[in-house]
């Protein structure tokens, strides 16, 4: 048939997206969409897991027979099992509060540089390392698996840990890419609960019997490990024809990085906060993560307003540059009234903070470019690895405004799109991997609408801009 089923699961919603591929195109079609909504309980800020996996059910059903299934999400969150099998409790959310205070306390104990050195992690209070070690379940549990692989395993009953999402959580190790035991047991942690890894590709079993009658699906139907950290298949996708170009894997985040063939481990990338993360066919994903459209979403949510296209139009003729701050600034990472943290910031650094809903869209969306253009020029100068074009994937490719003013602040051309990227790539994988597919990217030129920013001559302007944000 020749037909995929990607569940792509993202910190708002998750689909069920069918792909087709015939005559050297792929056709991707949305066929289930539901909600992904946290739930805080007694204090702490949860998945609704089993909601998420009712969701792939119901999706897989829609999506009637299919060649192959692969779950892909964002990273770091798990589930534990217990000794039956069981999960113990649903998933804690990455943005509960749980961690405060942890990372700094292993940094200082271990070390900043033996982090590094062992899981090329850029340094962020929710990495599953530091979660583990907030976690009170743990003495009960036998088995860790991360969101994709605990679906897969209710989807197959086979336990296994994809490595492109295994090395998002600081016990991976980036150099052998294999589990980094000797930190985990350094750090106190059972290493007994790290499953065998798998690469992208690898067949993660068939389905239930359960699962197949409530589906619909023949329990022959295989389910594929997929490059199944959600960045993981969005890169997978990226259109290059080219090595020399960076990505912007662009949603409520926004990774923001090059595709290499080794790791940089050396002191000036950890203090330039850079990670490492497993990428497809061995590659490393080198990579700052930028808070992204989150800031913008949370403006949108402390508004109630969901005319985003009108104020985007009414950013778009703004007056330039009247304000800018840090995305990654810790105050814009909790939930909250962005708009007034943007304005404490401004204030904070004595600028006049931005007037007006339109000003403040235009002031996030000049922000965001600026911490494009730092996390580009730190990949480049950092690895050595030249640039000659930046990609941009992920719902952030629509964003018209903000993808020329990537072009402008970066002073390198952008394309725009695919930007179903993830579920593209994930699909592909799965294709790959039964002999449909051979090369990803070139089947993604060949099939995507992609748009080309190319940019203005207005690099005094930017970095007069940058030259407002504390440290530059």
């Amino acid at each position: 048939m020749n037909v995929y089923a990607a569940v792509d699961l993202g910190a708002s919603s998750g689909r069920v997206m069918t792909a087709r591929i015939d005559s050297g195109r792929v056709r991707l079609t949305e066929v289930h969409r539901f909600a992904n909504r946290p739930v805080r309980v007694g204090g702490t800020l949860h998945w609704d897991i089993l909601a998420l996996h009712r969701g792939v059910l119901d999706g897989l059903r829609e999506a009637g027979p299919v060649d192959s299934v692969g779950i892909d999400s964002w990273a770091v969150d798990y589930g534990l099992l217990d000794g039956a099998g069981r999960l113990i409790g649903n998933p804690v959310h990455y943005r509960d509060e749980r961690t405060a205070g942890i990372m700094e306390r292993v940094t200082a104990e271990v070390g900043a540089d033996a982090l590094y050195q062992a899981g090329g992690l850029q340094f962020l209070p929710f990495n599953t390392v530091y979660q583990l070690l907030a976690e009170r379940d743990l003495g009960r549990a036998e088995t860790l698996l991360m969101i994709p692989d605990l679906l897969t395993h209710w989807l197959t009953g086979s336990v296994g840990a994809e490595a492109t999402n295994a090395s998002t959580t600081g016990l991976y190790d980036v150099r052998t890419g294999g589990w980094a035991r000797d930190l985990t047991e350094r750090l106190g942690l059972p290493s007994r609960i790290l499953p065998e890894l798998r690469q992208p590709g690898a067949a993660a079993g068939t389905l239930r019997a359960e699962v197949a009658a409530e589906t619909g699906l023949p329990a022959s139907t295989p389910v594929t490990a997929v490059a199944s950290h959600d960045t993981a298949s969005a890169v997978a996708a990226v259109p290059a024809d080219t090595d020399r170009f960076a990505y912007i894997s662009s949603g409520t985040w926004s990774l923001v990085g090059l595709e290499l063939p080794r790791p940089v481990l050396t002191p000036e990338s950890r203090l330039a906060n850079f990670t490492n993360e497993g990428g497809l066919d061995g590659t490393i994903r080198y990579l700052r993560n930028v808070m992204g459209l989150w800031i913008l979403q949370e403006c949108m949510r402390a508004w109630g307003d969901s005319g985003l296209s009108e104020l985007l139009a009414a950013a778009a003729q703004a007056p330039p540059f009247q304000a800018v701050f840090d995305p990654d600034d810790p105050a814009f990472l909790p939930p909250g009234d962005m708009p007034a943290r943007i304005a404490a910031f401004c204030e904070r650094t004595g600028q006049r903070p931005p007037a007006g809903r339109a000003q403040v869209v235009r002031c996030v969306m000049e922000s965001l470019a600026l911490a494009y253009r730092r996390a580009v020029r730190d990949a480049v100068r950092l690895s050595g690895q030249e640039v000659e074009v930046v990609h941009v994937v992920g719902g952030g490719a629509r964003n018209t405004l903000l993808c020329q003013m990537t072009a402008d602040a970066t002073g390198l051309p952008v394309v725009a799109g695919p930007v179903e990227a993830a579920a593209l790539g994930n699909a592909l994988v799965q294709a790959r991997a039964q002999g449909a597919v051979s090369d990803i990217r070139a089947l993604v030129r060949q099939g995507e609408r992609l748009v080309t920013y190319r940019p203005k001559d207005e690099e005094e302007a930017w970095a007069r801009a940058e030259a407002r944000l504390p440290g530059r």
